[in-house]
């Protein structure tokens, strides 16, 4: 693996601007791949908290995140959630580059939440509320201004300096954006257009009749089955899209709750993101929800196209100068 590239945080954003990335994730699921083949993730607990394995192969490429969840390094001033990813050929398997793991997972997250949204969200909504102030809120804003309108923003957060100060980015983009605490939320729910939860909840953040009839609703936050972000009132009047029905009923809190309460049933789920995007999903009157518990295809999937792009940009750099054109006499 000697001279193995490795593709940093500023690198991926250069090579695969979020809008590019939700475009690349919908031409793959267009061309056929199918989220269902995707391998199912280990998830392997520590004494130090999980480390998850996210394997997949697609066309030219395979792939491999290595990701760690340590509850406790936010005390320790460290991420809580640390990976890299390595890419190989699709053929021969050979390791083709390294890529940050973390950069990767807070484009893609938001790109293919952005992706369902601007299939399930009406074309003008305007009026977003994000669950939460960290990076995949702030990701999430950018990507949803890449498919929707989006010019207010209430970021609801538990630690109001950090919810603020994401307001703040907020209203340096031009938008009218505000902090609220939990508590004082329920009037921006029910105005909102779209509602993102981005939390390492494990109880529902709001009560679900908050939500109106034809918000759409994105949960994130959770990948296990006793945590969720929304309850299972909201959940039972919804639409509900997932990225496969077989991750979902094996790691989504947020439907394996409900369905255990015998709240809704797994014929519950519309459909999968595939589903979505080629128009077998129809949407009812109620809320429509897009529950994300990450999967390794979309990893892929973005690994691959800024790989390329950076091969495309190597071969650029090194490609010799035209000669100078001869003199010609007058």
């Amino acid at each position: 693996m000697t001279g193995l590239p490795y593709l940093d945080a500023a690198t991926m954003e250069r090579l695969v601007p979020m809008g590019r990335a939700v475009r690349i994730l919908e031409d793959a699921l267009r061309a056929g791949l199918d989220p269902e083949a995707t391998p199912q993730r280990p998830i392997v607990d520590l004494p130090a908290g999980q480390l998850l394995l996210m394997p997949a192969a697609a066309g030219r490429y395979a792939g491999v995140k290595a990701v760690t969840i340590a509850p406790g390094n936010p005390d320790r001033e460290l991420p809580r959630i640390q990976g890299t990813y390595l890419l190989f050929d699709g053929d021969t398997l050979t390791p083709l580059a390294a890529l940050d793991g973390i950069a990767l997972t807070s484009l893609r997250t938001p790109a293919v939440s952005a992706l369902a949204v601007s299939h399930l969200a009406d074309g003008e909504a305007r009026r977003l509320v994000v669950f939460g102030s960290g990076p995949q809120a702030w990701g999430h804003v950018l990507a949803l201004r890449e498919v929707r309108p989006i010019e207010d923003v209430t970021v609801v957060g538990r630690d109001q300096g950090r919810a603020e100060a994401l307001a703040g980015r907020c209203r340096a983009l031009g938008l009218t954006a505000r902090a609220l605490p939990p508590s004082d939320s329920a009037r921006a729910l029910a105005g909102a257009d779209v509602i993102v939860c981005c939390t390492t909840a494990r109880e529902p953040l709001f009560p679900g009749k908050l939500a109106r009839d034809g918000v759409t609703v994105v949960a994130v936050g959770s990948h296990e089955p006793g945590a969720r972000e929304l309850d299972g009132d909201l959940v039972a009047r919804a639409t509900v899209v997932v990225e496969a029905r077989a991750a979902a009923l094996e790691e989504a809190g947020d439907l394996l709750i409900p369905i255990r309460e015998g709240t809704i049933t797994a014929g519950h789920l519309a459909g999968n993101l595939a589903d979505l995007v080629a128009g077998r999903v129809v949407a009812g009157t109620g809320p429509r929800v897009f529950k994300s518990t990450g999967m390794a295809w979309e990893d892929l999937v973005v690994a691959a196209a800024a790989y390329e792009a950076w091969r495309s940009h190597e071969k650029s750099a090194k490609r010799p100068a035209a000669a100078a054109s001869p003199e010609v006499p007058q």
